[in-house]
């Protein structure tokens, strides 16, 4: 993922972020619902280029996705800063989670 956003010509800073946001996103799916797959496009909209990720899983879901962004909440033993700070990271975040079936997070960042 880093090398295609360095070839979208993104900042080192920039390069970060979208790596770093990735990277807790694959970790909670590996976490918490066993694994999932991630989607890794290069995207165009009015000139600009971008790349969105989208993570999709099979595992529990979240009840409250209003209390999972909230920073310091989780479910596990981490700081409960992953989503929020993800979100942070990113231009644009999508979530969608049903309990019992899974998750779909969808994340953009803009050159």
């Amino acid at each position: 993922m880093r090398a295609r956003a360095g070839e979208l010509r993104f900042s080192i800073v920039d390069q970060t972020k979208i790596v770093t946001a990735a990277s807790e996103l694959a970790r909670n799916a590996l976490i918490y619902a066993r694994g999932g797959t991630a989607r890794i496009e290069t995207i165009e909209r009015e000139r600009r280029r971008g790349l969105r990720v989208t993570f999709e899983d099979r595992g529990p879901g979240i009840p409250s996705i209003a209390e999972a962004m909230r920073d310091g909440y989780t479910t596990g033993n981490g700081l409960g800063l992953g989503l929020g700070g993800a979100k942070r990271l990113v231009n644009e975040f999508e979530i969608e989670s049903t309990p019992g079936v899974g998750t779909r997070i969808v994340i953009t960042r803009w050159v």
